[in-house]
């Protein structure tokens, strides 16, 4: 490949990548209120942080605790059958982090991979829940 058609290919993929990163996500994010709503109407809400991140800050009451990825970043063996058990995929869920993106990894994938239709991601986390001085149960 020459140079032309590298930089034309990486700008096609630059532009690709702006696109997708703009686009509107394929599952539903929440805002606090929106949240407190769905936990009063008993929607599960999963919160797949770590157990020393749940200690740190406690968590939201009746979460679901089923922690997606390990402290160097890799997805724990256990975590999609056990997901897939729990939840199915037309039942409503939401799911929890610290500040939203490991959910928002998490939503995009159960969304477009595995075929969940009704998939809400916390933005900003239990970090924003707290700082609106929000309800947590301690571990």
């Amino acid at each position: 490949m020459n140079n032309k058609h590298l930089f034309r290919f990486l700008g096609t993929t630059l532009l690709l990548t702006i696109l997708a990163a703009c686009s509107e996500p394929p599952y539903s994010n929440l805002d606090n209120e929106q949240l407190t709503t769905m936990l009063e109407q008993n929607v599960p809400i999963f919160d797949i942080r770590r157990p020393d991140e749940w200690q740190q800050t406690g968590v939201i009451k009746d979460s679901q605790l089923l922690t997606f990825v390990d402290a160097s970043g890799r997805v724990k063996a256990d975590f999609l059958p056990r997901f897939t058990q729990s939840v199915g995929k037309d039942d409503t869920v939401i799911l929890i982090c610290r500040t939203g993106n490991r959910t928002s990894t998490l939503a995009r994938y159960l969304v477009e991979k595995l075929g969940y239709t009704k998939v809400f991601n916390v933005r900003n986390g239990i970090t924003q829940w707290i700082r609106e001085e929000r309800p947590v149960t301690r571990l």
